[in-house]
């Protein structure tokens, strides 16, 4: 297990998935943040199936500054119930890791 953790987060759009990604890493919250356009979301909500476009980002962070990142992004996002997802990183490249770690705060 390393400190560095993966954030999921669904947005309505590509340019509103840009600018959220922008505010966290700005704020050194994330120290990035991969957009993927072209998400098709089938999901329920409100007892109907919805089917909508959406992007998806990926921020990369640390493990301790998800509690944070979590409430910045619900601040900011339009969704009602946004989608925030943790994923711990059990291992990977070392060097990129430690980036992650260089480019976000080290405390709050």
């Amino acid at each position: 297990m390393t400190d560095a953790i993966l954030v999921l987060v669904a947005a309505p759009s590509a340019d509103k998935a840009a600018e959220l990604a922008r505010t966290v890493v700005e704020e050194q919250l994330a120290a990035c943040g991969n957009i993927l356009p072209g998400l098709r979301s089938i999901y329920r909500w409100e007892g109907k199936v919805q089917d909508d476009a959406e992007a998806l980002i990926l921020f990369k962070t640390r493990a301790a500054l998800f509690d944070t990142l979590r409430a910045r992004i619900i601040a900011l996002h339009p969704y009602q119930v946004p989608e925030v997802l943790r994923v711990d990183i059990a291992d990977g490249h070392a060097p990129y890791l430690a980036w992650i770690l260089d480019n976000t705060r080290a405390s709050l």
